[in-house]
């Protein structure tokens, strides 16, 4: 889909810049924070592995728990979601900066409270990333994204480096310090924040089924999936550079913290360089070869890193990771949001985090092993390796073009009057539409069929079946169940624009003076399950 806008278009809604802006703060203390762990781990013990898990214990959470926050984010008040969060964080970070002080951290302690921040993050990033959309029109949509990691990649320039001097001239205790009194600037700004939230006339959904329909949704676009792909693919081989770089600092170019943050600077640079030249990319090449770029471009970055004892040439390769890191990144969320309407969309975003992260946290883990028994530069040459078996990948799972569906509520479904008198948990519910189809139109019908059963599962329709009618084969009958009245309601609201071009095709295919006819009853028992006779005794059938 061609850029609409510039990359710095989102600022001018006044919602949006002021969140952004709060947002540069925070994640700017989070990353003196992490400079601070890292380093404050490799003073505390001499084993690799110890200093990966820092990274691990950091993107485990988003792993574990993303889920989770995905449902809560299309479901509650994303703005108290996010302020729950970020509270969260500030009292962890508090308490972690006087345990620092007192010289009570141990090894595990220190990635119990880096998981706990990790925790307050998995909270907090799917109510983000998804409000994006109700603070931006959606032809603003992919340059806000994009501004969003480049205003996190803006922060890691000069973060690191300024948390290498902190670390370095007071101790990770004053990084810890910074990293809780970052927090206030966006706890103010969400409190100012007052979103029209969307009236609805259903009851919440459960947390259980909430987490389900998301599976379900994202299980029935295939789109989706081979983001999923590709982007835990890609999480494997890029945490190697996060996870493992402050051994590169210290035993391959033999420097200290400052060498450390100026690394990490050189890699939030080269992402600021890599979100700036995002907007002219997607106009120019399509999202498969975008993708292809970043992976190449991440292993040669790797395979200099590994080999370089300078830390100039390091620091070089180091900007082509970073802009290859937002290249990715940026681009996997931008398909996920524009191939996911408004209902979903919290839950779409945190499994391609849960499955993203989850490639992270085990790559950090895994490359911190491999280091500890082979070397780091062995380590990195592996990631390397990972980085161009994802190149490979594409050619099975290409990337989907930029979407340019409507998916907006089609909001043509008025609830019908019934004659029986129901609840909304009533059922289980079951739905017939017949149709008239003349023998010269079955070759299309059919094709449509398939993709209404798609759109029907998608959207929460159970033991979905076409049927032919054996007396009068002209009438097909298309059927398919949900547990209650409440989500057959949930399930026709689910319908989408993009949707309503095979709706509408199907109805001209159909032959009758009418619309096709809608069927809908209620299942029950003719007698309670106890009373079974086929149950009770089986029949002798050759007596």
């Amino acid at each position: 889909m061609p850029s609409n806008s510039s990359t710095l278009a989102p600022l001018k809604h006044e919602t949006y810049r002021r969140i952004w802006f709060a947002s540069l703060a925070s994640n700017f203390g989070g990353l003196i924070q992490a400079v601070g762990a890292a380093w404050m781990m490799t003073t505390i013990t001499a084993s690799e592995d110890m200093v990966a898990l820092v990274q691990t214990s950091t993107a485990l959470p988003i792993m574990l728990f993303s889920l989770i926050s995905g449902a809560l984010a299309d479901n509650f008040d994303r703005r108290r979601v996010m302020l729950t969060a970020q509270v969260l964080m500030l009292v962890v970070s508090a308490i972690l900066t006087v345990f620092a002080l007192f010289g009570w951290i141990t090894p595990w302690l220190l990635l119990l409270f880096t998981f706990l921040i990790g925790c307050g993050t998995a909270l907090n990033n799917p109510s983000w990333q998804a409000s994006v959309g109700d603070m931006v029109p959606r032809a603003d949509l992919p340059a806000a994204v994009t501004l969003n990691s480049m205003g996190f990649n803006m922060t890691r320039s000069v973060g690191p480096a300024i948390g290498g001097v902190i670390v370095a001239a007071a101790g990770a205790a004053a990084a810890f310090a910074v990293n809780a009194v970052s927090y206030l600037a966006l706890i103010y700004a969400l409190m100012r924040w007052k979103p029209a939230l969307p009236t609805s006339t259903l009851p919440r959904e459960s947390l259980g089924s909430a987490i389900f329909a998301g599976l379900r949704y994202i299980s029935m676009s295939p789109n989706l999936e081979k983001v999923l792909v590709r982007g835990f693919t890609f999480g494997v081989g890029a945490s190697s550079v996060l996870a493992l770089l402050p051994i590169v600092a210290i035993d391959l170019v033999s420097g200290g913290p400052l060498t450390y943050g100026f690394m990490l600077g050189s890699f939030g640079i080269g992402a600021i360089g890599g979100g700036a030249l995002n907007a002219r990319l997607r106009d120019a090449l399509s999202s498969e070869i975008i993708i292809r770029y970043a992976f190449s471009g991440f292993a040669v970055s790797m395979a200099i890193t590994a080999a370089s004892p300078f830390a100039v040439l390091t620091c070089a390769g180091l900007l082509v990771s970073g802009a290859c890191w937002v290249l990715a990144l940026s681009l996997f969320n931008t398909i996920v949001q524009l191939s996911t309407p408004r209902w979903v969309v919290g839950r779409a975003l945190s499994l391609y985090q849960t499955v993203t992260f989850g490639g992270i946290a085990g790559g950090s883990w895994f490359w911190g092993i491999v280091a500890e028994r082979f070397g780091v530069s062995n380590a990195l040459y592996g990631s390397a390796a990972v980085m161009v078996i994802g190149v490979l990948i594409g050619f099975r799972f290409s990337m989907p073009a930029f979407a340019s569906l409507n998916l907006d509520p089609l909001n043509r479904f008025v609830e019908p009057a019934l004659g029986l008198d129901i609840t909304p948990r009533s059922g289980p519910i079951v739905i017939q539409v017949d149709y008239q189809i003349s023998d010269e139109d079955l070759p299309e019908f059919l094709k449509l069929m398939g993709e209404r059963r798609r759109i029907r599962i998608r959207d929460g329709a159970r033991a979905w079946a076409l049927m032919r009618d054996l007396e009068n084969p002209g009438i097909w009958t298309e059927t398919y169940h949900t547990p209650t009245w409440v989500e057959y309601i949930r399930h026709n609201q689910r319908r989408t624009q993009a949707d309503a071009e095979n709706t509408d095709r199907l109805r001209n295919l159909h032959r009758g003076a009418d619309l096709p006819h809608v069927h809908r009853m209620i299942e029950r028992q003719a007698i309670p399950p106890s009373d079974d006779v086929f149950h009770k005794a089986p029949i002798d059938i050759h007596h």
